[in-house]
């Protein structure tokens, strides 16, 4: 289990073909959570990628062993295309939506293992 994320750091969640990548707020080393703030969703389809802005939306409290580090490589190119946009003032229903269905799906495999 790789306890060595450090605040600021970007992270990423896989599940089937998304891709949740978040900021590390901070490490609960002694119950092995990761606190985390979704920056974006990526869904990969045959043509492209479908990107899903996740900045206005609530943080995670989550298991540290579920992420791993996300590379520079993959994660530059993705957030170039964010955060040209401004945050929205009010959160935004379908990114909202999104995230939470990829959290139930995470969370019932997770309860499968």
């Amino acid at each position: 289990m790789s306890l060595d994320f450090q605040p600021g750091q970007i992270v990423s969640l896989e599940h089937g073909e998304r891709n949740l990548y978040a900021e590390v707020i901070q490490v609960v080393v002694s119950r092995q959570l990761c606190w985390v703030r979704p920056l974006l969703l990526v869904t990969h389809a045959e043509e492209q990628s479908i990107i899903t802005d996740l900045r206005d939306g609530s943080d995670l409290l989550w298991p540290i062993h579920l992420f791993r580090h996300a590379l520079d490589t993959e994660v530059i190119t993705l957030l170039g295309q964010i955060l040209v946009k401004e945050p929205k003032s009010e959160p935004d229903p379908a990114a909202k939506q999104q995230l939470h269905q990829f959290i139930g799906q995470v969370w019932q495999a997770y309860q499968e293992e």
